[in-house]
């Protein structure tokens, strides 16, 4: 139940709501007390603005590094007005104390209403019962509901052929004092926005892409600062995105039912110093025209022409000329228009080239030295009228020139006109120029300068800038293996070179959302970086394309395609799976619960279609080394998987009757798997290949009592292939955390630390920066080098090697399982995640014959320690149990030996 607190406290509450008022009043004036309380969020964002949640969640971190520091209770307070909170006073909602060591809580009071800004904190008792206040924190709701929108959708009135981007601009008099502003901005397709000539904001690509005519995304600024009494001048560009795809290529993309010019929808909503508001919209009065960006696609490149420049064109002093024409009104793209509440798009390096290398008169090679997802930027000067081609690649030929024969394999042109990964720069001739993309991103490491005349060019021409979704680092690994370390770093930048406000499987040759990718390099994600924003809308897009049979595409988002193609369980169990490794890691249900009926559905359809358990629905374990597993034997595990978590789902809502009925489903598949692939004399599933033996075992299909027995085949079957891989993306996902969960942590180390084919450490041995999409870096197709389809191995760091595994029945590493493994051939090995609750570190190194063992568990958490089979430990000199050693926060040491 709800509650709805008057504004009044009640007697029995003043003498705890003064100690609050004394807590919070010492925490915001910086005592040692203010650092207790950290990383105040909602939604999972800090200080967020333009939530349409009903119910947003609160998160926050204890810093407190005492052993067995723990919250007993907590207390959320949320108002609108900020002095009254610093008193513990509320007008919109308090928990009351609540008896719970959660640190994740959903608001639960007065319905909130649009446009306002919400201060919370939080108060927490720890054991003793001392009291801690967090810092003010605030986040600010946007419009949501879609009535609240003044604007109109607009356009330039041209068709989606027309290849120039459209420009608008308005200018609007404002002629009292301004107290705050805020632009709220809806697209179809993407945009830039400037006020007084200013670009507001430093994302790049919004808004994210999503299946346009389902949902729309509009994006929020505070612009108080912009704007300015008097007049002022909105320019808005817009770009055609996934919206209006103009290239062609085997997705089809330039055939998508939603496929139009672009058009946007603004309101700036201006609140005054006298209090009243006045919002500026988007509607006929504007004007549009084009200029110097003269071709844009996300697929492609960009091309700019320098000479169609109109300067000032965004501010109030700018004079239009007969190119300026009025809008037409559009219909919004969907009835949908929803908060992008989420960790924007941004260039987050500046890469400057480190060579540059001229191959003839009118050539220039530029290397960045490391493999990217983004764009170039080239400043030169020369003649008017200049060409200059960059081509972007990922590797060079034979003879040492711009080489994009592994990434152009879909690319279907329809002329010469659209070069792939090409940008195109005519130059005006007025002195240096610079040119970078706005709404395109490539992956390279080469870009290829061509210059139609002679041209004013050095090395510190280019400049490379890595974008991705900027999520926040949340894990880092340390080894006294440098190979190690530089597959590690190399799938972090393939891991975010393919986050562009959805899991894509390659920046360059398909940019496409290939859910099998995804669910194979999300553990990677989620120990690395704090990625559930990014998860939750793309878990939104998943429900936006589910066919009312529970059907996905194989791609998502998706124009169509991919329904009828690699769509099976082993493809789409995105569905559950990524919604169910939230919840792990986050201690979060929400997302599960939201994906519960689409999950309900796709299983449902399974069963419908293939009632033995066993299903032949899917592409197989893609990409092997050499041997091949059957289709429904890797298929029929993954459906197996999203049974269970259906019934585990079930039990965790309280659903009792889907309980029964998917658990039943579940020991069906897995009856069935076994009862044809397993052989229960010798332990081996079909022919036993790598694949065949370790996704059993990771997947949870082997009978108890043939854990060991199949778990040493796959051992030996390692060492028959020479300690090295003999498997495609599904049992990469799958060995080495089957061997090292099984005893054989040596055996999965030594395919890790590989460094001949077939073998990641190959791949950093011959160069790469990034992971590659085939082992065989020879390969004459399927050779992207930036993929993360490989790219369980870095959560196997995590899990394997640093031991810092999730305890299912406390999700959210309330309790972290610690099953550090010291492998052979490895002197030191150092892991650390930030978990709901803090910082979790497990480190290692030899010392002697011994290894010392340093643990952090973050407060009001805890840890069960168990080593490897065998070994003793100590800890402050007296042994301890060396299995299931259950430990409270704090930091330890352990010798072990």
């Amino acid at each position: 139940m709800r509650q709805y607190l008057p504004i009044k406290l009640s007697f029995r509450n003043i003498a705890s709501c003064l100690s609050l008022a004394v807590a919070i009043l010492t925490s915001s004036a910086g005592t040692a007390s203010a650092q207790k309380l950290q990383n105040l969020k909602c939604e999972y964002l800090t200080n967020p603005m333009g939530i349409d949640a009903p119910h947003p969640r609160f998160t926050w971190v204890i810093n407190d590094s005492r052993k067995g520091a723990a919250q007993n209770a907590y207390q959320v307070t949320v108002s609108t007005d900020s002095v009254a909170l610093s008193k513990a006073e509320s007008n919109t909602w308090q928990s009351g104390k609540v008896t719970s060591t959660s640190q994740l809580v959903t608001y639960d009071g007065k319905t909130l209403q649009p446009y306002t800004r919400y201060f919370w904190h939080v108060s927490v008792w720890d054991d003793s019962g001392k009291i801690t206040s967090s810092a003010i924190n605030s986040f600010e709701t946007g419009l949501i509901e879609k009535s609240n929108w003044k604007g109109t959708w607009i356009s330039d009135g041209r068709g989606p052929e027309v290849k120039p981007a459209p420009y608008f601009r308005n200018v609007y008099d404002l002629n009292k004092k301004i107290k705050s502003a805020r632009v709220y901005i809806a697209v179809g397709g993407l945009y830039e926005l400037y006020i007084n000539g200013e670009k507001i904001g430093n994302h790049r690509m919004d808004p994210m892409y999503t299946r346009y005519d389902r949902r729309t995304l509009y994006v929020t600024y505070d612009v108080t600062k912009e704007l300015q009494q008097g007049k002022n001048a909105i320019g808005v560009i817009l770009g055609n995105g996934w919206y209006n795809h103009q290239s062609t290529a085997v997705w089809d993309f330039h055939r998508a039912p939603w496929r139009n010019r672009p058009t946007f929808c603004l309101d700036v909503r201006v609140t005054y110093e006298d209090g009243t508001v006045q919002t500026l919209t988007s509607d006929k009065s504007w004007k549009s025209s084009t200029g110097p960006i003269i071709f844009n696609s996300i697929y492609t490149a960009e091309h700019y022409d320098a000479r169609l420049e109109q300067n000032g064109w965004n501010t109030a002093a700018f004079t239009e000329g007969r190119s300026w024409r009025g809008v037409i009104i559009r219909p919004a793209p969907s009835a949908n228009i929803v908060s992008q509440a989420m960790e924007p798009i941004r260039a987050t390096e500046t890469i400057p080239a480190v060579d540059m290398k001229k191959q003839n008169d009118s050539t220039y090679l530029f290397n960045i030295g490391r493999t990217i997802a983004g764009v170039s930027k080239i400043t030169v000067s020369g003649p008017a009228g200049t060409v200059i081609r960059l081509k972007h690649t990922e590797k060079l030929d034979k003879d040492g020139k711009a080489d994009m024969s592994n990434i152009d394999v879909h690319y279907r042109p329809t002329d010469k006109t659209d070069p792939f990964q090409t940008d195109i720069f005519i130059l005006s001739g007025k002195g240096e120029e610079s040119f970078m993309a706005r709404f395109n991103y490539k992956g390279f490491q080469y870009v290829e300068v061509t210059a139609s005349k002679p041209i004013n060019i050095k090395k510190e021409s280019i400049t490379a800038y890595f974008m991705h979704s900027d999520v926040n680092t949340k894990g880092t690994i340390t080894s006294s293996n440098e190979v190690l370390n530089k597959i590690w770093a190399a799938c972090n930048v393939s891991y975010l070179s393919n986050l562009f406000g959805y899991p894509t499987d390659c920046p360059q040759r398909e940019k496409n959302g290939w859910t099998g990718d995804a669910h194979i390099a999300s553990e990677t994600g989620l120990y690395g970086y704090d990625g559930i924003t990014v998860y939750e809308k793309w878990m939104a897009d998943h429900r936006d394309e589910q066919q009312p049979n529970g059907v996905l595409s194989s791609i998502i988002p998706s124009d169509g395609w991919g329904y009828e193609w690699g769509n099976g369980p082993d493809w789409t169990s995105t569905v559950a799976i990524i919604p169910w490794n939230l919840y792990q890691f986050y201690g979060d249900s929400k997302t599960l619960n939201d994906n519960y009926d689409a999950i309900k559905r796709y299983v449902n359809h399974i069963d419908e279609l293939y009632p033995t358990g066993l299903t032949t629905w899917g592409l197989g374990d893609w990409v092997p080394v050499k041997s091949k597993s059957p289709v429904e034997f890797v298929s029929s595990i993954y459906y197996y998987t999203d049974a269970n978590i259906l019934a585990k789902a079930a039990r965790l809502f309280g659903r009792a009757e889907d309980e029964q009925k998917y658990t039943a489903l579940a020991l069906k598949i897995k009856n069935a798997l076994n009862a044809k692939y397993l052989n229960t004399t010798t332990g081996m599933y079909d022919q036993g290949y790598q694949t065949e033996l370790s996704m059993p075992l990771y997947w949870g299909i082997v009978p108890e009592e043939l854990k060991a027995k199949v778990a040493a085949n796959l051992a030996e079957r390692v060492k028959q292939d020479n300690n090295h891989l003999d498997a495609g993306i599904l049992g990469a996902k799958a060995i080495l955390g089957a061997l090292s969960d099984n005893g054989y942590a040596d055996v999965a180390y030594s395919i890790a630390a590989q460094e001949t084919f077939p073998s990641w450490g190959w791949w950093i041995k011959n160069g790469a920066t990034t992971l590659y999409e085939n082992w065989d870096v020879f390969a004459k197709s399927d050779l992207s080098l930036n993929h993360i389809m490989f790219g369980e191995i870095n959560a196997w760091y995590y899990k394997g090697l640093g031991g810092i595994n999730i305890d299912p029945a406390n999700p959210g590493f309330k309790n972290v399982l610690l099953k550090p493994n010291f492998v052979t051939g490895l002197n030191s090995f150092e892991s650390n995640h930030i978990g709901p609750y803090g910082k979790i570190v497990s480190n290692w190194k030899r010392k002697g014959s011994s290894v010392i063992y340093s643990a952090i568990v973050p407060a009001n958490s805890s840890a069960t320690v168990t080593f490897p089979s065998g070994k003793k430990a100590y800890l402050n000199g007296k042994e301890v149990a060396g299995n299931g050693l259950r430990i409270s926060s704090g930091s330890y040491e352990f010798t072990v030996k």
